[in-house]
């Protein structure tokens, strides 16, 4: 484990601080971190603010801080399944409901609220979804991802009619109540509240976790050793259009320790309890602690036979008939005295753990997945394996002035730290979503960022790094949740190899598979290609192909079946089969075999589709220019040189915009040509087809001919080859983060950051201070100090205009698709207009 970076808030006055105020801290799927902090407001000395902060991982110091609206400290964070909605809720019984708005990750509203006045939140979960994944590490050599990562069953806590299952959440209180709210298809909430059992007592720590029939399990403590841990099951149900809610008591358990002659007295407090997953209500973690130490135990819900006595026993038993079992807490493991826990955080990769799954992880030391992070009130992290609970790693905090960094147990150093009154130790904790990096936020409100190595500082050969790296990128990919934690443990020299793997797992899926990842798995290979200067162009050709398939999939959307009640191929599938089989490389002969009827469209959605139309056309140019200086691989272009079904789509492209041309001269792409009478696009679609010629995919692979790169060289001379704007500008903190020194930054500053001193940028990525800013989705330039305020993907740094400039339906619908997410994917945020 090693510090990745830490944000700070800007200086601040010691007396700010509260080290009473628990903080929490959550962090979604879409590598977005909630949390708070404990830091007093400016004009008033008794009052906290509750603010929640939240951040994307890739820009930390751009925070958006909520007020939250809280009267009360904020006593949980959760965020949902598809990681862009929060839940917050507070010791007055407060719960919130947050979402984007205009789907900008920095800027938030509060949608829906239900409160329980005052009575405080302990626990706060979404209802399940049912939908439940399991990693199988055994199979992490398997072809298929349907055995590396294969579906559990698993029942949703509640379903709708059909199945669909409804969403809500639920949160338990101080006072022993259980509260749920439904979110009904309407927008409007179904609440109920209900006490857990009959005798309502003190509920001081509580956690939630769902069982696979749709059942909900809530554990309760009053907080103190010598009570037992009580365990309740929730079902929830519509009845007649209200809410209801009906629990039953399920075994309960007392802690170890309390019953251990040795230690019965020392530990009085529980201060953590926490399912070890949230789908697994079988297995739990307790923490109790006194004032310097804590100790932590592992329980396990067991089966087991209940011994009758004879007068009840059958005289002839009856067949296949069962001796009685009973339910059991039974204690798996437990660790030996430690330091006093501030924080735990538990593992959110649902890792299978059966015997050959564990066995293959530890032959092949793959970790994620199966360690729980403990922080400790002298600064230290410990990860420890979740069922046997022995240390798989340890990070020494940063408390002494010689700035972080891991020491060997040297004796002097920890002594040190333990008698150095006021150390900086973490409050809330949190573990990503693939396990490989950890979020601390200590009590100064500092937000940590830590690497986790997937086999934990183990050392591995290559070959096996990469593997882990891959699965759990192949992992991302099937969920669709954001992979920028891997990447942190990407560098440079792997990028070419985990690319080319990448690509070969792709390519064994199923057709349909393929189908429904294929703008995915681009995504991918351009951030991979970003963090090496050796495949930034080919992070270029990336970047092009995604703009290119979503191009073609618009322009297509918008041809229409001349007869409706047409049996045969769409239009656009037609389209495509025509302009495979159809070598010619006369653009006219191939327009023939189409039927002109479903082309005709009315002239406004064409006019305003011109800019996607006009790059199209630049890019065709601009990569037949380059075709003769394609020896060297640096420069971007050179990925589609023997790329035949990308060629094959601009082929097809040309041939649309031909023919609206024909009805449409405005919507042809503009060039400038050296002399008058010379048709562009009938150049181009020879020179692009004799290029499609020889990397088809039936075919052997070709060199292009001596004649074709003779013609792409007179090119330059009958043609103005525009510039074309590449790649977004990246500034985000990843490609940074490659050296050991951990990054030091501040939230609200962007210019905190390091300048990469190292290389000097390829030539296609520097900018000129006088360029035109291009708008990347709409393709049109913004001006060099455009005055239109922007949004910015958090991943791969496209910028397009907030406000749409057009009116037109066709490009209404273009703009549509990529509102709540980049073409690459991320997510939006907004940008002011001076710093773009």
């Amino acid at each position: 484990m090693e510090l990745a970076y830490v944000c700070e808030w800007e200086k601040r006055p010691k007396s700010t601080h509260c080290p009473s105020i628990p903080l929490v801290c959550s962090w979604s799927c879409r590598n977005l971190v909630a949390f708070t902090t404990d830091l007093k407001n400016d004009d008033d000395d008794k009052d906290v603010s509750h603010m929640i902060h939240i951040i994307d991982l890739e820009h930390p110091w751009d925070v958006y801080s909520i007020s939250s609206g809280h009267t009360e400290v904020i006593s949980c964070l959760e965020w949902d399944q598809s990681g862009s909605r929060l839940l917050s809720a507070d010791g007055d019984g407060q719960i919130k409901c947050w979402s984007m708005s205009d789907h900008l990750v920095n800027s938030w509203e509060s949608v829906l609220s239900s409160s329980l006045d005052g009575d405080p939140i302990v626990a706060l979960s979404w209802l399940h979804n049912g939908v439940k994944l399991a990693l199988h590490v055994e199979m992490s050599g398997s072809t298929n991802f349907g055995e590396k990562f294969s579906r559990v069953k698993f029942s949703p806590s509640l379903t709708l009619f059909g199945g669909k299952p409804m969403e809500g959440w639920m949160a338990v209180t101080v006072s022993g109540l259980v509260t749920v709210s439904l979110l009904k298809p309407g927008g409007a909430l179904l609440t109920a509240s209900e006490s857990l059992c009959r005798l309502r007592g003190r509920v001081a720590l509580a956690d939630i976790a769902f069982t696979g029939g749709g059942n909900i399990v809530v554990a309760a403590t009053d907080g103190s050793s010598a009570s037992p841990v009580q365990f309740y099951k929730v079902v929830v149900s519509v009845v007649s259009e209200k809410c209801r809610i009906d629990t039953e008591l399920l075994p309960s358990l007392f802690l170890r320790c309390t019953t251990d002659p040795l230690r019965r007295e020392k530990y009085p407090a529980v201060t953590h309890l926490k399912f070890l997953t949230r789908e697994n209500s079988e297995q739990v973690l307790l923490c109790a602690s006194n004032q310097s130490g804590s100790i932590v135990e592992c329980w396990s819900l067991r089966k087991e036979g209940l011994p009758v006595n004879n007068i009840f026993q059958h005289r002839s038993p009856v067949v296949g008939e069962k001796q009685p079992t009973i339910l059991k807490w039974r204690i798996l493991t437990t660790t030996n005295d430690l330091e006093r826990v501030s924080a735990i955080a538990l593992p959110k990769l649902p890792i299978s753990i059966s015997n050959t799954d564990l066995k293959v992880a530890s032959d092949t030391k793959f970790c994620p997945g199966l360690g729980l992070a403990l922080a400790f009130h002298d600064g230290s992290i410990q990860i420890l394996h979740r069922l046997s609970l022995h240390t798989m790693g340890v990070f020494y905090g940063s408390s002494s002035a010689s700035g972080p960094g891991q020491r060997s147990g040297d004796e002097s150093t920890i002594k040190r730290q333990r008698t150095g009154g006021s150390g900086v130790h973490f409050k809330a904790l949190q573990f990503s979503w693939t396990s490989l990096a950890l979020a601390g936020v200590d009590n100064h409100g500092k937000l940590h960022m830590l690497r986790v190595s997937p086999s934990m500082g183990q050392v591995l050969e290559m070959n096996t790094t990469l593997r882990h790296l891959l699965f759990l990128l192949e992992y991302c990919m099937v969920t669709g949740y954001d992979w920028w934690d891997v990447l942190l443990h990407v560098q440079p020299s792997m990028v070419h190899n985990l690319v080319e793997k990448l690509h070969e797992e792709y390519m064994r899926q199923n057709q349909a598979l393929q189908q429904v990842l294929a703008t995915r798995i681009v995504a991918v290979k351009a951030s991979l290609c970003k963090l090496s200067t050796a495949t930034a162009a080919r992070a270029c050709d990336f970047h092009a192909k995604l703009q290119l398939i979503a191009i073609s999939s618009t322009l297509k959307s918008l041809l229409r079946p001349h007869v409706l009640n047409t049996p045969d191929k769409s239009p656009g599938d037609r389209l495509t089969e025509i302009c495979a089989k159809n070598m010619d490389t006369d653009i006219d002969k191939v327009m023939i075999n189409l039927k002109t009827e479903e082309f005709v469209l009315d002239g406004p959605p064409l006019q305003s589709l011109q800019q996607l139309i006009q790059w199209v056309g630049d890019f065709v140019l601009y990569l037949l220019a380059n075709l003769p200086n394609q020896g060297s691989l640096v420069r971007p272009g050179f990925g589609f040189m023997r790329d035949g079904a990308s060629l094959g789509m601009l082929r097809e492209m040309l041939v649309m915009i031909r023919i609206w041309g024909l009805l449409k001269p405005g919507c042809l792409p503009t060039f400038t040509a050296t002399s008058d009478n010379q048709d562009s696009m009938q150049l181009l679609f020879r020179l692009l087809t004799k290029l499609w010629l020889c990397s088809r995919d039936d075919g052997p692979p070709q060199d292009p001919d001596e004649s074709l790169i003779d013609e792409c060289c007179l090119l330059p001379s009958q043609l103005l080859v525009p510039s074309m704007d590449w790649l977004p500008v990246n500034d985000g903190v990843i490609v940074k983060l490659q050296g050991k020194h951990p990054l030091r930054l501040q939230f609200g500053k962007a210019s905190s950051l390091p300048s990469l001193g190292t290389a000097a940028p390829l030539e296609v990525f520097t900018r000129s201070p006088g360029s035109q800013k291009m708008d990347n989705l709409r393709c049109v330039h913004m001006g060099v100090c455009p005055t239109e305020e922007s949004k910015a993907c958090t991943r791969c740094g496209c910028v397009t205009m907030l406000r749409s400039p057009n009116k037109t339906n066709a490009m209404k619908q273009w703009e549509q698709r990529w509102i709540k997410n980049c073409l690459c994917g991320g997510l939006w945020r907004r940008i002011p207009p001076t710093h773009t």
